[in-house]
Order: C-alpha cells, then structure tokens, then sequence
C-alpha cells in the first residue's frame, strides 16, 4: 500500500486509472529512466573566470542588451553587474518577498521582446500573514547610473498553493516559441498529495500566456474543478525547466528525496507521478510508495540514484564550444558540479561532471548571448563565474 500522511489522499490512488491521461510519447526521444549516481570529470577544456563575487545567495541571472546582467539574489534583491563589477545599489521596486529556509527570490528572466518593451519577469515567495505561496511578477526595467529601477510592477499569477512552510517551490519560468510561458510550482513538502490533484497548484507545471491570462488551449481549460493553468501535473519541486527550440522540446528536471531526482519531456496535459510513482525513499528512509510505474504516469527520461540536488538548467545553443551544442547542463547542488548530458538527435548519451573545482554548490547554470557559460554559486558570500574554451 502506497504511504501518504492522510487517508483522504487513497482516494486520489483510487481514481488514477480514469483520471490521468497520456499522450504519445515524441518520435524523436527515447523515454527510457537511467539510474546514475556519479559520473566521470570531463577533460579540462575551458577556463573559468569570476566574473563578480558579494552575492548573497544568488539565485538566477540574466543577460541585457546592454550588456548588463541582472543577478536575483534569494533574500529578495535584484543586483546589477556591469563591466564586470557587481553595482552597490539594489534594484529598485522589487516586490515583498518571504525569505526563510528555501523561500526566496527565485528566477529573473527577460520577455522575448525585451529590446522592444524592457519587460523582465520575478517569480518569488509571497507572504500574506502567516502562508505564503508562489507569485509571478512582470515589470518594466529602467537601467540608472547606479543600479536600476523596476516600473509599472503588475502580479500576473498567484498560486492557489498557500502554505505555511518553506518548501517546494519550484520557481523557474521558461517561454516558448508561441510566446507563452512556462513556470514550475513545487509540491509545497507538506502536500505532496495535492501534485495528484487539479483544482491547486501544488506540484504543476503551469502555462500562461505573457500577461499572465490563460491561453485558450491548455488542457484543463474545459475540465470541470480544474485550474485552467496547468500545463502538466505530478511533480514534487522543478527548479529547473529548459525549451529546446530547435527541436520543440521542453525539459525540466525536479528534485526527489532520497534519490529519484528526475529530468523529464513535458508534454501537454501529462502525469509525471508524484508521489503516486517514484525511485526513492523518504527521508526518513520509509517507503514513499512500492510503484516505480503506473499506466498513465509518465516516466523519467533520466533519474538519479543517489541524489544530486539538481538547480538550475541550460541547453547549449552558443558557439564557444562546438561539441556541446544542444547538450543539456544541471546544476548539482549536493555534488558541487555542474553534469554535463550529452543529447543527438533526441538520444541522451554520456554524462560528466564540470567545474567541480570550483568546490561549491551551484544554484545556477546559463548560456550567455556571448555563447560563453555562466555559473552561479549558491552560498551567502556567492559569485559569478564565466566558462571559456581554453
């Protein structure tokens, strides 16, 4: 029998045959889940510069026109690096955002037509009294000699997961080629039964489109007691999530407990199991649930045993480094590296470790306009650093 902290939650058990459904899995990917644990150091080919240290616990980066880049730091700040100096000044007009445990500032992200309209994107937790839940904030940004301000801030989501914890967020927002956006919600810790569940937004995937309105087909638009945001569902906390334009695809990748951490194909209107199925335990070391696949629960392309805490998430589209093109990168919190998934044509191949003598966790992984990679690292005195071929 499946282990849930409430009896109300069998029934959710009960009604999964009828209540999830798939659907056909792409052509050109293999949906096969590969238990890795550790993985080779790949060959030193590329030499790594700090760019800008004194972050306090970043968080994400993006990159301006301009050249600036804007550097969310989890405690609720948004910090300006320009010509290679982190600016003392603070963003101005950045929301209220709940700081404690893993609640934080979590993503900053640019609107495709960021050169046209300067329109940048904060996903963070938002606290109301004693709960808070996950919010989604668009504004215009306006670079100043010393920093920057945020104008005209409007809230364009609020989740319907109010907690009183500090967990599970998920956070990472992600557009797509139509122009919407893609944003991960976590399971909230407590209420991970709720993933299996449509009328919340714990353990979601959600799609809206740039203005925060729900595009007219997503998949529950027409189901009855379902939230009309969700894109995909049976999730424990994404933090990272990935659209490959090239190919169409979008990946994400979420945290288990004690293994099972699991990078996915998500698709339109799909289960991805939590907690319903998984490879893990619990912390505790007790059984989460003995099913590792059900039908109608989608599987992991690639899942983790032990652990590696993935954060922070980037498929290679520069020009620095010709053998890595459309290859996926995750930052490894709990193994201090940045893992390396080598992808053709759709086929995950080998894996390896990077940048582990950096001897740090790594909250953050992107590709910069430069077509050079940037790493951030995740602890209170937190830096910045640039990834070159040698």
């Amino acid at each position: 029998m499946i282990k849930f902290r409430n009896t109300a939650s069998l029934a959710v058990v009960a009604s999964l045959a009828a209540f999830s459904a798939g659907s056909a899995a792409l052509a050109d990917a293999e949906r096969l889940s590969t238990e890795i644990g550790d993985a080779p150091a790949a060959p030193v080919t590329y030499e790594i510069t700090e760019i800008a240290t004194g972050l306090e616990t970043a968080a994400s980066i993006a990159f301006l026109p301009s050249g600036d880049m804007l550097v969310a730091e989890k405690a609720g700040r948004l910090r300006v690096i320009r010509d290679g100096e982190l600016l003392s000044d603070p963003v101005a007009g950045v929301p209220e955002v709940h700081f404690r445990s893993q609640a934080g500032l979590f993503d900053v992200v640019l609107h495709p037509e960021f050169e046209e309209n300067s329109i940048v994107y904060l996903s963070y937790a938002h606290p109301e009294g004693r709960r808070n839940t996950l919010r989604l904030a668009r504004a215009r940004f306006e670079p100043t000699y010393g920093s920057g301000s945020l104008q005209d801030l409007e809230v364009i989501f609020t989740g319907e997961s109010w907690r009183t914890t500090s967990a599970h967020y998920g956070g990472r927002i992600a557009f797509l080629s139509d122009g919407t956006l893609l944003l991960t919600t976590g399971d909230g810790y407590r209420h991970r039964e709720e993933a299996q569940k449509l009328d919340n937004h714990f353990g979601k995937i959600i799609r809206l489109n740039d203005d925060g309105t729900v595009p007219a087909d997503n998949p529950f638009v027409d189901t009855q007691d379902a939230l009309p945001e969700i894109w995909s569902y049976g999730h424990r906390n994404p933090q990272g999530i990935v659209f490959d334009d090239k190919n169409s695809i979008v990946y994400a990748h979420e945290h288990g407990p004690r293994g099972g951490d699991e990078v996915n194909i998500i698709e339109k209107g799909n289960n991805y199991g939590w907690p319903v199925i998984c490879y893990c335990i619990d912390y505790s070391g007790a059984q989460i649930t003995p099913f590792s696949q059900m039908d109608g629960m989608e599987q992991s392309i690639v899942h983790y045993e032990p652990s590696i805490a993935p954060s922070g998430f980037a498929i290679y589209d520069g020009d620095q480094f010709p053998d890595w093109q459309g290859d996926l990168f995750i930052g490894a919190l709990a193994h201090e590296h940045v893992r390396h998934l080598e992808l053709e044509s759709g086929q995950f191949g080998a894996q390896q470790e990077h940048f582990g003598d950096l001897g740090s966790r790594i909250r953050d992984v992107r590709v910069g306009p430069d077509g050079f990679m940037y790493v951030l690292t995740d602890k209170s005195d937190a830096s910045v650093f640039r990834v070159s071929p040698r």
